[in-house]
């Protein structure tokens, strides 16, 4: 029966079909830009100094030391292997603590990205980790906004193209529903009660007291069922003027999205408590298509314009000495992108 109902609340939602049909009509626009390009890897000149301009298969790890770190979590990289107790020892040489989060350094979809509490829940995480991976600190703001930024690199400023507010995997509990029976309730959580059984397990069967909260998913991701709003009125010249001095703090970065956890809207205009956790390159989609509010044919204009800024700033780059890719390496760089989402749902 959750199947079913599953399956029909996807259908009735476009937000939630695959993304080979989401983007099939886009296809055809982005072959038309290959075309006039001459290379199926513009994108590669949009971001110099990001591997694949940030299109896929980029290391995460070398886009946070791009960006200055008073903006970012303290982060540090781990090869695939390392154990338990040489963790340990890295971890006493910084401020990290629990909680903390631990993500792929090269990912997608959010996948094994997670909140992690305990040694014990480290020590599971890691039996299931065949990649290199990041350990982070857990920012605590309570807020969370994708930012989408482009700057021509023929202009001096740039400009906010999108933003979505992320709403979080929150129950209410009323002192007599258990957390599964809340989360039936709201068949945007139920989407994905088959991986929070997986990640809570029994715990799903208490009560929460009345109006506690409860956040099963503490970030912001879509695929992992958050809420995505449109918020783009949110881009005034404060704003934009703030986040325009910080990207071009980023070397050579003219297109992408900045997930940003912050304290309040006031303190965001402000470039004050707030923290970049992650900075997504010519890859990333404008996410505040997804706001239930839209059509599929808001998305398509959305994405078509934001393809079309992508092409622009990557042709300027090449004239200035920046590269595409060659036919071989976006072969490459596609193949190596479907068997890095196959590894990661398999170990999810």
């Amino acid at each position: 029966m959750i199947k079913i109902k599953n399956t029909l609340h996807k259908l009735i939602h476009w937000e939630y079909w695959n993304t080979y049909i989401l983007y099939f009509p886009i296809y055809f626009y982005w072959i038309y830009l290959s075309i006039k390009a001459r290379s199926l890897g513009f994108f590669n000149a949009s971001n110099p100094r990001i591997i694949n301009g940030g299109f896929a298969m980029e290391s995460k790890k070398e886009i946070y030391d791009l960006i200055p770190n008073q903006y970012i979590p303290e982060t540090l990289l781990f090869k695939s292997g390392t154990t338990l107790n040489a963790i340990k020892a890295e971890l006493k040489k910084t401020s990290i603590s629990f909680p903390l989060i631990i993500k792929p350094d090269i990912g997608l979809q959010g996948l094994r990205v997670e909140k992690i509490d305990t040694w014990h829940d480290l020590g599971v995480y890691l039996d299931k980790v065949n990649y290199d991976f990041l350990i982070q600190e857990f920012i605590d703001y309570s807020l969370e906004i994708g930012l989408f930024y482009y700057r021509m690199p023929f202009e001096t400023e740039g400009v906010i193209s999108g933003i979505v507010h992320k709403d979080f995997l929150v129950v209410k509990g009323n002192g007599k529903h258990t957390i599964t029976e809340l989360i039936h309730a709201n068949p945007r959580f139920l989407l994905q009660l088959k991986t929070l059984k997986k990640k809570y397990g029994d715990f799903l069967e208490s009560i929460l007291p009345e109006d506690e909260l409860f956040n099963l998913v503490p970030f912001g991701n879509h695929v992992r069922g958050s809420k995505f709003t449109d918020v783009s009125d949110w881009a005034n010249d404060r704003l934009t003027k703030t986040f325009d001095t910080i990207c071009k703090q980023i070397p050579d970065f003219h297109f992408g999205r900045l997930d940003i956890k912050f304290h309040s809207r006031e303190d965001l205009e402000a470039g004050q408590n707030f923290s970049i956790i992650e900075l997504n390159g010519a890859g990333s989609e404008p996410t505040h298509i997804y706001d239930p509010k839209h059509s599929i044919f808001f998305a398509w204009k959305e994405i078509i314009k934001h393809y079309k800024i992508l092409y622009t700033i990557s042709t300027h780059n090449l004239k200035t000495g920046s590269r595409y890719l060659t036919f071989s390496e976006s072969i490459k760089m596609i193949k190596g992108n479907n068997l890095l989402r196959k590894n990661l749902k398999l170990l999810s």
